[in-house]
């Protein structure tokens, strides 16, 4: 198998200048793919897409005040839905920019990626519109209709969390991918760390996501929003393991 994978290998590493500390670094990762690859433009209009689909007002450019009023009920949802694309979006970037890799598993899962996104916008725009709905009393935002069942509440919270699980373990996957191909990549020691740091971090979404479907099927209806509200823990998990993160990344410095 390996003697299968090695010209694979060879041609990655052909395409890697011979001095790589030429290179220019970002937090001291030689960066591979500084020049822009097709796969990465594609992946940018598939997220420039996906955000122009979540325009504020929903079906046409308001005419009257009624109209645009409504229309700006939605900009926290627009904002909070750009927030969470654009966190999406850097992950790939950064992979990008620190591998430069244009395989052919790159390129699959990369366009697993795209089909996620715009799946992914939809249960993202509902939920949150009604969080926002839910916190400001009914004055921005949008609430679930007067007529969804408990079954399909628990089904738009479970469509949430797969595709938040999907699309983070895709960006997973990539960095999974460039770490299985560390050596034709010539990753040195410090820059193993960040790309194992990339792993961990990105099993954080993937995990939380898990623990909301679960909650999706398992909560009494009455308590059901902390399927949502449980997303919030990324922010607490996420600062403490970077904050572990840079502590080995700093020891890695001191010791080389």
């Amino acid at each position: 198998m390996m003697k299968e994978m090695n010209p694979r290998h060879d041609d990655i590493g052909s395409a890697l200048p011979a001095d790589l500390d030429a290179l220019p670094r970002l937090h001291g990762f030689r960066l591979r793919g500084i020049e822009m690859t097709r796969l990465e433009t594609f992946i940018d209009a598939a997220f420039a897409f996906a955000i122009s689909m979540l325009v504020i007002a929903a079906q046409q450019i308001p005419d009257n005040i009624v109209a645009l009023l409504a229309a700006f009920k939605n900009v926290p949802t627009f904002v909070c839905s750009i927030a969470v694309l654009g966190i999406y979006w850097r992950g790939h970037w950064l992979w990008s920019r620190r591998y430069g890799l244009e395989d052919g598993v790159s390129i699959l899962i990369s366009w697993a990626l795209i089909v996620t996104i715009l799946i992914f916008i939809y249960p993202l725009k509902a939920i949150f519109g009604a969080m926002w709905y839910l916190l400001s009393s009914g004055q921005v935002g949008q609430r679930f209709s007067l007529h969804t069942t408990e079954a399909q509440a628990r089904t738009i919270f479970a469509i949430y969390a797969l595709g938040l699980i999907a699309i983070s373990a895709e960006i997973l996957l990539l960095n999974l991918r460039a770490w299985q191909l560390r050596e034709p990549l010539r990753l040195n020691a410090r820059e193993r760390l960040m790309t194992r740091g990339e792993l961990t971090g990105w099993g954080i979404p993937v995990s939380v996501g898990l623990v909301s479907l679960v909650f999706s099927f398992t909560l009494p209806i009455e308590q059901i929003a902390w399927c949502g509200w449980v997303y919030f823990l990324m922010a607490i998990i996420l600062r403490v393991h970077w904050f572990w993160h840079r502590r080995r990344l700093k020891a890695v410095q001191d010791g080389s």
